[in-house]
């Protein structure tokens, strides 16, 4: 008699720095992208964690990992080839995303921080699932 178990995992969203501004661009450097390790704990990014990247002002889409930059800075730097993929003032959204088990899904809460208006100052961080309504950000 064989026992089968659901190994099941799905990729969600782990965290996500939302209309982040690109602060540097540093084009002779060995790669990366460097986050202020404030914003990177707000966030839960780990050093070296990879990162999905999404300019919103040219389209850009790819992946890096992520390095720590001076705390309280507000620096977030493309470095080495990801310095093509973006200018400074440009608005990204940094994501990074875990495996989770099927069974445990419904349990998991993304971190979400979102910024001031062309800023990289934090505006509010949500730690629930934030949903659309009337134009608001609301948590659930």
């Amino acid at each position: 008699m064989f026992l089968v178990i659901n190994y099941m995992r799905i990729n969600l969203l782990k965290s996500k720095l939302h209309r982040a501004k690109i602060t540097n661009v540093e084009l002779n450097y060995e790669g990366s992208c460097a986050i202020d390790q404030s914003l990177m704990e707000s966030a839960n990014i780990n050093e070296f964690e990879m990162l999905h990247i999404y300019n919103l002002n040219n389209g850009n889409r790819f992946t890096t990992y992520a390095i720590k930059a001076e705390k309280n800075s507000g620096i977030i730097s493309f470095n080495g080839a990801a310095a093509y993929k973006g200018e400074v003032g440009d608005l990204i959204i940094i994501c990074t995303y875990a495996e989770i088990e099927s069974s445990k899904v419904n349990l998991h809460k993304p971190k979400l921080v979102y910024f001031k208006e062309n800023t990289n100052i934090i505006d509010t961080v949500k730690s629930k699932i934030a949903e659309q309504k009337k134009g608001k950000i609301i948590n659930l």
